[in-house]
């Protein structure tokens, strides 16, 4: 089939158009004859196509990380703000608030300790909490020797003033605010946290970077969700993706989308021509200990219970090559992302299989693996995998009506909740008939979290669901019927984009917190 471009567009002929893998939004082959240029520091895209690969190089380096699912955790600064009233005659001398005197104030000091030390028990994300420091005075904030070691500064604001605040804010940092109603004493702020700080003595929002989403009343919960969004969210942003042939956006006009993920993601893209690939597989193939390697993984993995065959068996073992190629690319070049273009015929020849059971495996060991190269929807995969500590599966939707819609990709991780592996059917690729892609029998009944990126990055779709059914349509070979509770013609109305990303649980909540973060709108459709 061709997919060609339209010259004034940038979009495909739908006629032609490749539905599920492919070279969407350019001339076949361009990716790959593209001259990119190294750009190098913190929050800019990288387009560096690498030189000097090789297989022995690569196989004499470290192995793949024992542990790439490990996140780097959000480092959390508590700081109480307080003050120390003294009484005056016949007039009023101390504002709302329990926290009255310095007893009062280390009282508190111990109850946030202890408070925290509790959400970190039981945090299923990693997060560190400095030690809680308390702050009577603006000045006092240039003693705290770990204010820029911090992510988030986490305010418990029993009193003190708006200059505290606007001094942390000015630093840079998440910041929320913690206010006592009923989980101890009292404090001011749960008085006027909205019309004297957040609006300012207005009526409309005027602090840059904060607004009611970062308040929270007594509920630890309601901490948790937003700590663990925000660690998705610092693993994210600045991190490194390695795509292979080159970054992609499905139909859309090359360059926009590249520069669009540099303004919100800032991520790292490091490119691999398919040249460089097709040597190190070559090489790859004449290393008579990885080939041995390979084939009895392969065979450890077709021996599991739920697991059958129903492929030419070279096409898996091929897959473990591949697979061991790219885990030691990720570990060369420190990431734990990547990503494929041309995925649905350019890697064919050269890997003689599809890259869609690798990319499973993958997905499976902790690494971020997407087919595609489409960085429309990948920066939100690898968003809600930081989130939810759980793989992303990217799919193509279909169209919502009764209540279900379906989800396929070829793709699919096996892992999904993070842990243990679903049953899967091990078969060709569907379109071309070719190679090992996993058919993953999800469960039933399963809550799954769909996100559904928007070509300008201006505003992403959520919609909660649920798994009523892994049929086997002829579609790609990882498919799922996912019921939901909305309107079928509202979930049709406000569909954008194409691909979308769907997760293991119910994380809607800490998806609208970090895009917002970084400046794209949510919309829920639970």
């Amino acid at each position: 089939m061709s997919n060609k471009t339209d010259p004034a567009s940038g979009m495909g002929n739908t006629a032609g158009f490749r539905t599920c893998c492919g070279n969407h939004g350019g001339a076949p082959g361009d990716m790959t004859r593209r001259k990119f240029v190294q750009v190098t520091g913190t929050g800019v895209i990288g387009s560096v196509a690498l030189s000097g690969l090789s297989w022995a190089a690569l196989a004499s380096g470290e192995s793949g990380s024992e542990n790439p699912n490990k996140r780097k955790p959000l480092i959390v600064k508590p700081i109480l703000t307080y003050e120390v009233p003294q009484r005056r005659d016949k007039t009023s001398w101390r504002a709302w608030g329990g926290i009255q005197t310095e007893q009062d104030a280390s009282a508190e000091v111990e109850r946030i300790g202890k408070e925290l030390q509790s959400i970190a028990s039981t945090a299923d994300f990693p997060v560190n909490f400095l030690p809680v420091s308390p702050v009577r005075r603006n000045q006092d904030l240039n003693s705290i020797t770990d204010l820029d070691s911090a992510d988030l500064f986490l305010v418990y604001a029993a009193g003190g003033s708006m200059n505290m605040f606007d001094t942390l804010n000015s630093k840079g940092k998440n910041v929320i605010f913690f206010c006592r109603h009923k989980s101890g004493p009292v404090y001011l702020w749960y008085e006027i946290i909205s019309p004297r700080y957040l609006r300012q003595h207005t009526d409309k929002l005027s602090v840059k970077g904060i607004d009611e989403n970062d308040v929270v009343i007594d509920n630890h919960d309601e901490l948790l969700w937003r700590l663990r969004s925000l660690c998705g969210l610092k693993n994210t942003v600045g991190s490194r993706i390695l795509a292979v042939g080159g970054p992609g956006a499905w139909a859309q006009p090359q360059g926009v989308v590249p520069a669009l993920v540099r303004e919100k993601y800032r991520l790292d893209i490091v490119t691999i021509s398919y040249e460089e690939l097709g040597n190190l597989i070559t090489e790859a193939r004449k290393d008579k200990t990885l080939v041995a390697a390979s084939r009895s993984r392969a065979e450890e993995y077709l021996s599991e219970t739920n697991i059958k065959l129903e492929t030419e068996r070279h096409f898996v073992d091929n897959c473990f090559v591949l697979e061991e190629i790219f885990t030691r690319l990720m570990t060369k070049y420190d990431c734990r992302a990547l990503t494929i273009n041309e995925c649905m015929g350019t890697i064919m020849p050269l890997a003689e299989t599809t890259a869609c059971l690798t990319l499973s495996l993958l997905n499976d060991n902790g690494y971020l693996a997407f087919c595609e190269s489409d960085f429309v929807v990948v920066p939100a995969g690898i968003l809600m995998a930081n989130i939810s500590g759980k793989p992303s599966f990217l799919n193509d939707p279909t169209f919502p009506h009764d209540n279900i819609i379906t989800l396929a990709h070829c793709t699919a991780p096996r892992r999904m909740d993070g842990r243990n592996s679903e049953p899967a059917r091990i078969m060709t690729h569907f379109e071309s008939d070719y190679g090992a892609a996993p058919k993953v029998e999800m469960t039933k009944g399963q809550v799954v979290t769909n996100i559904m990126p928007d070509f300008a990055f201006e505003r992403n779709v959520g919609l909660l669901g649920k798994i009523a059914d892994s049929p086997f349509l002829d579609i790609c070979r990882s498919q799922i019927d996912v019921t939901f509770e909305c309107d079928s013609r509202e979930v049709a109305e406000q569909m954008p984009g194409f691909h979308w990303i769907t997760v293991y649980g119910d994380y809607i909540k800490e998806a609208e917190y970090a895009f917002k973060k970084i400046g794209i709108g949510f919309g829920s459709l639970t």
